[in-house]
């Protein structure tokens, strides 16, 4: 068979279907690692023979094709996924419900230069939703406001003292972005203070849906465009898209007022792709590939600001704007000024920008040492919590004096030590509790609250799957924690069922090189819905493994050739992973991770972050616990 006909056969999903169904063996014979898990590939033996495919047909190096195979991608669209481009995925917005009339409305107050309120919400994705729409108006000449909530004193989305305040201001059409879906006592109020609405959103939505001019959002139950998985800043950019359009055939822009090009808006959509954990697949992929190459240009004063700040080395990447950029915006909302996010974000004066980075850093640091002390709270009320009920599919955690700013934090933190869905919750000052939920790939936790709404158990909530918010106004947290457990408990069994860690491929420390990452980059940026590939390093000799810096371990692997590579396991020194690491020095182990480009005084060199230990000798334990 010739490598294009081999290709071509192994497209069809239904190839080889006795290989895909043969039962997985334990990578490098790993069934009980340090952490308590099988080690698995994640490339059945289907996947293998596409990624062979790939390699004989375009030259990829093996790692990379089988990173691309165990994904999804067949044969004949590898070269297309390594370069994804935005016109080719692009949809016509008009695919969205409510799209034509909301860029109908908008049109409208751009020609009649109507002032525009923008209510977002205060996280990064709201931050830059509010600061696309806002930056837009802008260059059209309207007038408009930004109002973000106070988290603590106005909560998570619009309310009636915010919107009578911004009518008063002046503002005749209310747009909110990024919250809004199920707003249907203040859209109510706003009507009556003759407001038009307009909703721009992506949360998970109710059966009945409040009276706007428009509800655009992508996760409402009539929409049919499949965009469901965009952040609410994708969907603006959606909206601006036909917004620029429409203005462009009425023959809006003209020589003193030229069309923007929105294109440079997609760092934004980058930005806020990433920190608010949607799949990176599709649409979500190409924007973030087309906004980090915008982000690398340092055109936007306010994130190149914060990238300084944020002590950002080399070009900016996927994950740092999920653990450098997006914690210091998010700052603001957690515990200072909500709108510090989306002033940063719009300001083109660089003074401003640098003042503006330097105070969210600040907050970012305050925000840490808030976050330490209710994390340890956490794990100890979770520990005790399973102690009592080792079959509880949700942990519930709580404290009164907690900050309500970092309970989202906290919940994240005690999901990744026990995985499971984890819900914390703080007091509110108003008699109830305010609380936000992480999930586990499987568990939708949106459309468990949404439920729990309906039903009249939760006073306030909503979110997607992997992240939620939740008001409870009586306090009732021992009737919560019974309501959102039994509605999860089935998911949860399905999805803990296997908790292999799945490897996509073995390699040799000489082999983790900077050239082999330039390649492997072209298969990202990798995230949520598109996992950060894992690699294991068999019989290599762990030489080093020390604790530093706020309880990571350092540590070096060195191969049988005497090659050798750098790597470090975050966070785990007082975790099993840690305790395993420091307690094999001068073993021969095999170390699984992912890797990433360390730069340093000039230097780059491949370091691998460390998310898993076995021993590499025959009936020896490595095992922390």
């Amino acid at each position: 068979m010739s490598e294009s006909s081999l290709a071509r056969t192994l497209d069809s999903h239904d190839a080889l279907p006795a290989l895909a169904r043969a039962a997985p063996r334990p990578f490098l014979g790993v069934t009980r690692s340090a952490l308590g898990r099988m080690w698995r590939d994640r490339c059945d033996e289907a996947q293998a023979l596409q990624a062979l495919a790939m390699v004989q047909q375009y030259g990829l190096p093996d790692m990379v094709a089988r990173v691309l195979a165990a994904r999804g991608v067949a044969p004949g669209e590898a070269l297309a996924f390594l370069e994804p481009r935005l016109r080719d995925l692009m949809p016509d917005p008009s695919v969205l419900r409510d799209m034509d009339a909301a860029v109908a409305r908008l049109v409208v107050a751009v020609k009649r230069c109507e002032q525009i309120a923008i209510f977002g919400d205060y996280d990064v994705d709201g931050a830059c939703s509010a600061a696309l729409l806002g930056g837009f108006l802008g260059r059209c000449g309207v007038p408009y406001v930004i109002h973000i909530p106070d988290r603590l004193t106005e909560g998570y989305g619009p309310n009636m003292a915010a919107v009578s305040a911004l009518r008063e201001a002046g503002a005749r059409l209310l747009v909110t972005v990024d919250c809004g879906t199920a707003s249907h006592a203040v859209f109510a109020h706003a009507r009556e203070l003759g407001m038009d609405v307009v909703v721009i959103d992506h949360h998970q939505a109710p059966a009945e849906l409040p009276v706007v001019e428009a509800l655009v959002n992508p996760n409402r139950q009539d929409d049919l465009s499949g965009l469901g998985h965009l952040a609410a800043a994708g969907v603006v950019f959606l909206v601006l898209v036909a917004l620029n359009r429409a203005l462009r055939e009425a023959g809006f822009w003209r020589a003193d007022r030229p069309q923007p090009d929105l294109l440079a808006e997609l760092d934004l959509v980058a930005l806020a792709t990433v920190a608010d954990v949607v799949p990176l697949r599709g649409l979500n992929r190409a924007f973030v590939r087309q906004g980090l190459a915008v982000m690398r240009r340092r055109g936007r004063p306010g994130l190149t600001a914060l990238m300084d700040t944020a002590a950002l080395s080399g070009p900016p990447e996927a994950w740092h704007l999920g653990f450098l950029l997006g914690p210091r915006i998010n700052a603001g909302g957690r515990i200072g000024d909500a709108a510090l996010g989306a002033r940063l974000l719009l300001t083109f004066d660089e003074a401003v920008a640098r003042a503006t980075a330097t105070e969210l850093d600040r907050l970012n640091k305050e925000r840490q040492a808030i976050e330490l002390v209710a994390v340890e709270e956490a794990m100890a009320q979770a520990d005790m919590a399973l102690s009592a009920d080792p079959d509880r599919a949700v942990l519930v955690v709580h404290a009164p004096d907690w900050h309500p700013g970092v309970v989202g934090l906290v919940a994240a933190r005690v999901k990744e030590r026990f995985q499971k869905p984890t819900f914390a919750f703080a007091a509110n000052g108003e008699g109830g509790l305010t609380g936000s939920g992480r999930s586990i790939p499987g568990v939708d936790l949106g459309a468990a609250v949404r439920r729990l709404v309906e039903a009249g158990q939760v006073a306030k909530g909503g979110g997607h799957a992997m992240a939620a918010g939740v008001t409870l106004a009586d306090g009732n947290l021992a009737a919560f924690a019974e309501a959102i457990d039994a509605l999860l408990r089935d998911s949860v069994a399905v999805a803990g069922a296997d908790t292999a860690l799945l490897i996509d491929g073995a390699m040799t420390a000489a082999s983790a090189t900077t050239e082999l990452m330039a390649r492997l980059n072209g298969a990202g940026p990798f995230g949520s819905g598109h996992p950060e590939p894992v690699f294991a390093f068999p019989n290599h000799i762990l030489t080093e493994a020390a604790v530093v810096g706020n309880g990571h371990v350092r540590l070096r692997l060195r191969a049988g050739d005497g090659s050798q590579v750098g790597g470090i396991a975050f966070r785990a020194a007082d975790q099993p992973l840690g305790r395993a690491l420091l307690a094999s020095r001068g073993e021969r182990v095999h170390a699984a991770g992912s890797l990433a480009v360390d730069r340093w005084g000039g230097a780059e060199r491949v370091d691998v972050r460390v998310a898993d230990v076995a021993p590499a000798t025959p009936g020896k334990a490595v095992d922390g616990r």
